[in-house]
């Protein structure tokens, strides 16, 4: 009789394998959601798309997906796929609605991810080609960081948000300890949460350098009302009595 492989997962990762198409679906219905405020913010004018940045991106995610479907991947496939259309889909409005122009640094990118789906045809090993897309991904993060750093409002916070929460959920529904699988999704999700953070810091920060000359004067402590009060009376008590003229007294 064959005897029955010693499972070496770790105990809970059964259910977590059961839940994979429930968090599939979910992290496919929020990649959806992730993508709907960013086209509405962008067709309005507020949000201005980092063209050279979505190019990339449109090319990684597409090289991602195959790598993770080459690689096994099943119902993780779906939430790579809804992200791969939603950013193909802002890289088509930001033609004539974004920001930034196609620079060498995004051509030798782009050639990155092209090396990387050339090393997985050729060694086929799609951990390869995963790693390549995760190192050209987050160079194209950091390209768009000046632009949103310098005026963070040109960016929708909650895509980046749902985004990273879509890129847990989708670590949830690989349904298996594979590295190559896992890489794509942990980073995904990480690096959302960071550019989701930084947008979150500054728009509080330029919020507080805009206060002191934005605010009334209503806005001051009680304190800080009374002790002004009581000087401006003060101040006045003090010139009226000094400006008023001394009396003399009546002759007879």
């Amino acid at each position: 009789m064959r005897r029955q492989a010693r499972s070496t997962a770790p105990d809970g990762w059964g259910t977590m394998m059961d839940l994979a198409p429930t968090l599939a679906l979910l992290a496919g219905a929020l990649g959806v959601a992730c993508t709907v405020p960013y086209v509405r913010d962008t067709l309005r004018g507020t949000t201005h798309p980092h063209r050279g940045s979505w190019l990339i991106w449109s090319v990684l995610e597409v090289v991602a997906l195959e790598a993770q479907r080459a690689d096994g991947a099943r119902w993780s496939l779906l939430p790579l796929l809804t992200q791969a259309l939603g950013t193909c889909l802002v890289l088509g409005l930001s033609v004539r609605l974004g920001s930034g122009r196609l620079t060498p640094v995004d051509l030798a990118l782009i050639a990155l991810a092209g090396v990387g789906v050339a090393g997985w045809l050729a060694v086929d090993v799609p951990m390869i080609a995963t790693g390549c897309v995760i190192v050209a991904d987050l160079v194209a993060v950091l390209m768009m960081m000046p632009k949103t750093w310098r005026d963070p409002h040109s960016e929708t916070l909650s895509t980046f948000v749902l985004a990273a929460v879509a890129g847990v959920l989708t670590t949830g529904a690989v349904g298996s300890l594979s590295m190559s699988l896992l890489a794509y999704p942990v980073y995904f999700a990480i690096v959302n949460g960071a550019v989701a953070g930084a947008i979150a810091h500054r728009r509080r920060a330029l919020r507080r350098e805009r206060r002191p000359a934005l605010a009334p004067a209503g806005s001051q402590g009680v304190s800080d009302q009374y002790d002004l009060a009581m000087e401006l009376v003060g101040r006045q008590i003090r010139s009226r009595g000094s400006a008023a003229p001394a009396r003399t007294q009546p002759t007879p």
